[in-house]
């Protein structure tokens, strides 16, 4: 068989990581601008204009989306995989400290208020996460620190108000007022403050790996897993359906929660006044638009429990999920990756959204299978952790991956179901039968198309690809680029073989003794030179390609329970 994956490596991205690595093996603080130089020599995809003296609006806010709100007060970063960890570097109370989130990447962090930042790794894919976010950052922060000492005198007060005033600082910041007003809804009534802090002096960022080894990243995973035992120790005996995905679909399309407030969703929307939202819902009831009712209603819901009026609801959905077996467990002292554990004996047929209607589900009663939902992970991190689920489980009947990909043939909303993954952590590249063919999730899908048979390539991390590199998959055909579905390959091969999983091979995973299904729904097109989802996000729209995803992987796992459970009655 021809072997078509990427042949070239970039060499500017090799030199990046090697030099990234090399100098975070000091015990000492790293000055990130010392990584400013090769960050910028990457060409990067996501930050192409790096060395430019007008900024890269687009790195700043994918950069900004990614880091905490209270970087702008951050001199150092800590990084470390747990608490134990923490505590031999001389932070045994880094817990107490304030809990910071990013607005679009998880990871548990905490800030001292004083400038200094403990981060939680879950494995080395966070350093190829971090570091560059952290270099990007600074690297657009000074530009705009820069640009700020040629501003004219403007009054602060008056720039939200001022038309002049705010072309004058577009103007001087070499931005367009579009950019400038993404950058003022980021930031809402810190916009002024941050550009004055901004204007007041240049970023020195440090950052500091207090362990690296691989021993450590395993041992925060198995501190992950003895929480989630601890809460459901039956994990340790019952068939398990592994699925990665994310905290609210799974939860959302079983539990029907969301359908069954319909009534106090609307009222919330006529209330609220969003003229777009309540809109949509009307020409959803008048057949205007193919737009699925259930998705706007998981989609209003999270709107609706930030509200005053709906915040009880919450406690009331969380309710509903326990009562139809659905368990939250939340990590403690590690990495951020929640965990659901849904138990199938007690789901309520006639809560579930209609499009899992499969005939008659009364077999459901009779099952003793669990499934394990997690918040997908971060690169490697997917490997540690499905490998420590294989170990610990009683059997695993089937793995389901679904996430978020790029698309170098598609669109914004499309989904991809891939056949072939070309691994950059191992260099394999894995053939399997996917479980799911485009038919399985294209009856669910509104606005977009699923392109099955697809190569995906699963990359370390977003800002390692540069157009030289991304010309090579697409030549090679690999048009779904993603960060988890190769290691978690990785995983089902020692599920199923005696051994541990090779490097730089093709590897056969055909003829797995459990199901095995990849979706992945594409949030960003990296060649078309538009705006990433740094610029903007999936919003309402994005729910489609979610649920109808979401929507697949679950009539999968119930028709291949309702086969396991027919095999068992005879």
């Amino acid at each position: 068989m021809e072997r078509t994956v990427p042949s070239t490596a970039s060499e500017e991205v090799e030199l990046y990581l090697r030099t990234c690595y090399s100098l975070l093996r000091s015990t000492a603080d790293v000055q990130i601008r010392t990584l400013e130089e090769v960050h910028a020599g990457m060409n990067s995809l996501l930050h192409p204009a790096a060395r430019d003296d007008a900024p890269d609006m687009a790195a700043w806010i994918y950069s900004l989306l990614r880091l905490p709100p209270c970087i702008h007060r951050v001199q150092r970063v800590l990084l470390g995989q747990s608490l134990d960890v923490f505590s031999r570097g001389g932070y045994s109370a880094v817990e107490s400290w304030e809990l910071v989130a990013a607005p679009a990447r998880r990871r548990r962090c905490f800030f001292d208020g004083q400038g200094t930042l403990a981060c939680f790794i879950a494995s080395r894919s966070d350093i190829d996460d971090i570091i560059p976010l952290l270099t990007a950052y600074q690297v657009e922060w000074n530009k705009l620190h820069n640009l700020l000492q040629r501003l004219p005198r403007l009054d602060w007060s008056t720039l939200n108000d001022d038309s002049a005033a705010y072309q004058i600082l577009s103007d001087t910041l070499k931005i367009s007022t579009d950019d400038l007003g993404r950058l003022q809804t980021i930031w809402g009534s810190a916009f002024v403050a941050n550009l004055q802090q901004i204007a007041a002096s240049q970023r020195q960022m440090r950052v500091l790996l207090l362990n690296g080894s691989l021993s450590e990243y395993r041992r925060a995973t198995n501190d992950w897993w003895e929480n989630i035992e601890a809460a459901v120790p039956e994990l340790r005996s019952r068939p398990v359906y592994f699925v990665s995905s994310n905290t609210h679909s799974l939860a959302n399309v079983l539990s029907g929660y969301a359908l069954r407030c319909q009534g106090k969703i609307v009222d919330f929307l006529n209330e609220s006044q969003n003229a777009s939202l309540l809109g949509e819902w009307r020409d959803i009831q008048a057949s205007r638009t193919l737009s699925s009712q259930e998705n706007f209603l998981y989609y209003v819901l999270k709107k609706y429990q930030a509200s005053a009026s709906g915040r009880g609801s919450l406690i009331e959905q969380l309710a509903d999920e326990a009562t139809c077996g659905i368990r939250r467990i939340p990590s403690e002292h590690s990495f951020d990756v929640e965990a659901q554990i849904i138990e199938l004996a007690k789901l309520r047929p006639d809560w579930l959204d209609p499009r899992l209607a499969q005939g008659d589900l009364s077999f459901l009663a009779r099952s003793d299978a669990l499934i394990l939902n997690i918040d997908y992970p971060l690169g490697l991190a997917a490997y540690n952790i499905l490998s420590e689920v294989a170990e610990q489980v009683g059997k695993v009947l089937g793995v389901y991956v679904m996430g978020k990909a790029a698309t170098l043939n598609g669109v914004v909303g499309d989904v991809m179901v891939p056949s072939v993954v070309h691994d950059e952590h191992s260099s394999n590249t894995f053939l399997f039968s996917n479980c799911f063919a485009a038919a399985d999730v294209a009856a669910y899908l509104v606005y977009g198309t699923v392109l099955d048979n697809q190569k995906a390539v699963s990359v370390r991390g977003t800002f390692l690809q540069n157009a030289h590199y991304m010309d090579v998959f697409y030549r090679e055909g690999y048009t779904d680029i993603e960060m988890e579905a190769g290691p978690y390959l990785s995983a089902v091969y020692e599920m199923h073989r005696p051994k541990r999983h090779p490097v730089n091979e093709i590897v056969n995973l055909y003829g797995l003794p459990f199901d095995l299904g990849i979706v992945h729904y594409a949030s960003d097109t990296p060649l078309s030179k538009g705006r990433n989802l740094g610029a903007s996000n999936l919003s309402y729209f994005g729910m489609d390609s979610t649920y109808a995803a979401s929507v697949a992987v679950l009539r999968r796992i119930l028709e291949v329970e309702r086969q396991r459970i027919g095999a068992s009655a005879h």
